[in-house]
């Protein structure tokens, strides 16, 4: 497997002032040989607060192993919620999709096969360049010549709309604590699909805890009025953030966590009392939730993981939305 790491921009075009020196970035998987294949884009989530590590490594390896070439994109996010992000995560997506296609020869990746996948906050992205791809102005002149419309998107417990089922969180991130009508609007995927939106595989659990499982019904609603091809699959059981909900994701076997590199310069930051444009309050409630007595400051408690022998993946149904989107974009290229 090749595997390496590339910037997307370079430093004169990217201009995010709560960076603090983070560069998104795709995380290449690709398999070591001439054979052509489709692409999948992994876009994970986080409440544009962070880019978490059980959306990244772990379901790029899923759609490699499937035989697909794939990249994880690490994009611009906040976890102070001070800085608002705006249109700077559908930039990196968009610039991505992109810088993929551009060396798609090199790459040995079929330039009409590109899917993204999204999770969460990382849905709404995903959604927000299938939306908006034709919007979205690049600043490299050779690179806006280059398509940034997905062929596909599958879309995992999505952050849909800015509306009565909102995330309110994921929302305050992106657009800041007072928001335009019109960035609110903009932003609500559901009222933004046009016949041109790339063909979409959405699925969630009805139990969803943190993104109702409203915003799912609301996206595909708006899918089928459109015309544009796409499945919907409701599972009845199972949290939020069930990433592939393979035996490894309950396990805890997430990949490497490079994901976490803007949170990490940042909260650099936080610990100094250097990062721009916090509020005490929430200087405060990030110190006692990275910093605090209570905090265990490794990937997760030793304690808490259950052993092999004590191991069962208790959603096996929820487990096989990876079967049915891989059919379901296997017939889509065939047609």
């Amino acid at each position: 497997m090749n595997t390496f790491r590339k910037n997307i921009w370079k430093q004169e075009e990217y201009h995010y002032k709560a960076a603090y020196g983070f560069m998104p970035n795709i995380h290449a998987y690709l398999h070591d040989d001439e054979e052509i294949r489709p692409c999948m884009l992994v876009v994970p989530g986080g409440g544009y607060c962070m880019v978490v590590p059980p959306e990244a490594e772990i379901v790029a390896m899923e759609f490699y192993n499937r035989g697909m070439n794939a990249f994880v994109l690490t994009y611009t996010t906040d976890i102070t919620m001070s800085v608002p992000l705006k249109k700077q995560p559908l930039n990196d997506v968009s610039r991505a999709i992109r810088v993929i296609r551009k060396h798609c020869e090199e790459y040995k990746i079929d330039p009409n096969r590109i899917t993204i996948y999204g999770g969460s906050a990382g849905g709404h992205v995903s959604a927000s360049l299938c939306t908006h791809f034709e919007d979205v102005v690049d600043p490299d002149e050779a690179l806006q010549k280059i398509s940034n419309r997905p062929d596909a998107a599958i879309l995992s417990y999505p952050v849909i709309t800015t509306g009565e089922y909102t995330h309110i969180y994921s929302v305050q991130a992106l657009l800041g604590k007072e928001p335009t009508e019109e960035e609110l609007e903009y932003f609500s995927l559901e009222k933004q699909v046009t016949e041109n939106t790339p063909p979409c595989f959405v699925w969630q659990t009805v139990e969803d805890d943190l993104v109702p499982v409203e915003n799912s019904y609301l996206f595909a609603a708006s899918l089928r009025k459109k015309g544009v091809p796409y499945a919907h699959m409701v599972f009845p059981n199972g949290n939020h953030g069930l990433s592939v909900a393979s035996d490894a994701f309950f396990k805890g076997e997430f990949g490497e966590p490079y994901t976490f590199e803007q949170l990490d310069r940042t909260l650099e930051h936080i610990k100094n009392h250097t990062a721009i444009d916090v509020s005490e309050e929430r200087y405060a409630e990030l110190m006692e939730q990275f910093f605090g007595e209570n905090t265990n400051q490794e990937n997760g408690s030793q304690d808490d993981a259950k052993t092999q022998q004590e191991f069962e993946n208790p959603y096996p149904d929820v487990n096989m939305w990876m079967d049915m989107a891989d059919i379901w974009l296997k017939r889509l290229w065939k047609n």
